[in-house]
């Protein structure tokens, strides 16, 4: 199963509102509307800064896919400075990139639950999945009358510092959403941001589900409410099927008894 983004590279000569003639090097992004440029300025040796991005990011130099459509070396993190106006263009090939999800670790995150987290959704959906820098706990999000933290602010924060298509908010802390007792998990529906608590998942019995050890449990347990968390974003509501990794789940108990990929009937929704 693959979630992936189309994006085509156009090879040109642009000529510039202040007089200059470049060769250009543009990729557009289908999906999202994003674009680069980079230029090599024909009257020097020199290579000038890519001009630009809008929208969004779909990758720097350091990208594999990408390396013949960027110069090496450089960063597209400067907004388009619309000095191209113009010029003959040719379509090339389209790339086909995976879909980056960005892993936003918040408080202290375990290198088990990192590494559980990362491989479940690589195993799903293929997906190019980055680490980002742990970031602290937002202020705000502590309820002192319940002990808990609002699972919304997690989702924020992961939508605010995350660098991925889809970012997801892991941590430790016991979260709670509006007039639910607890949550395992929360993201909006076909958005970009997403949370998961390992609280709760650290509930050593299964009910007798297996015999395996009380750390393969939670492993398999992170996994799945990753996978679920993120499959909310690519527009997936819950599914009827028990076996689905997208099941309603609200005890432990049924989060082991589903499977870690989708039914189906989910995937065929989201490829």
């Amino acid at each position: 199963m693959e979630f992936r983004r189309a994006v085509q590279r156009v090879d040109g000569v642009g000529v510039g509102v202040d007089g200059w003639v470049g060769i250009c090097h543009v990729v557009l992004d289908e999906a999202h509307a994003l674009w680069h440029v980079a230029r090599d300025n024909v009257s020097c040796t020199h290579v000038d800064a890519a001009l630009g991005e809008g929208g969004g990011n779909v990758g720097t130099a350091a990208d594999s896919d990408l390396d013949d459509a960027l110069v090496a070396g450089q960063a597209v993190d400067d907004l388009c400075s619309g000095v191209v106006h113009g010029g003959i263009f040719m379509s090339h090939r389209t790339i086909w990139l995976p879909m980056h999800v960005d892993v936003v670790p918040v408080g202290d995150v375990s290198a088990r639950v990192k590494r559980e987290a990362s491989d479940g959704l690589r195993t799903v959906y293929d997906c190019e999945v980055s680490m980002h820098e742990p970031q602290p706990i937002p202020s705000g999000a502590y309820d002192a009358n319940r002990d808990q933290y609002r699972a919304e602010e997690f989702i924020d924060l992961a939508q605010r510092v995350g660098t991925g298509e889809k970012n997801i908010a892991i941590t430790p802390q016991d979260l709670y959403y509006r007039r639910r007792n607890y949550v395992f998990g929360l993201a909006y529906l076909s958005g970009s941001g997403s949370v998961i608590s390992t609280h709760r998942l650290q509930t050593s019995s299964d009910g007798g589900f297996s015999n395996r050890s009380a750390t393969d449990i939670f492993g398999d347990r992170v996994r799945k409410e990753v996978v679920h968390e993120i499959g909310h974003t690519l527009g997936l509501e819950h599914c009827d099927n028990e076996r689905c990794v997208m099941n309603f789940s609200p005890t432990v108990r049924e989060v082991d008894v589903k499977e870690q990929s989708l039914c189906g009937s989910c995937a065929t929704q989201v490829t």
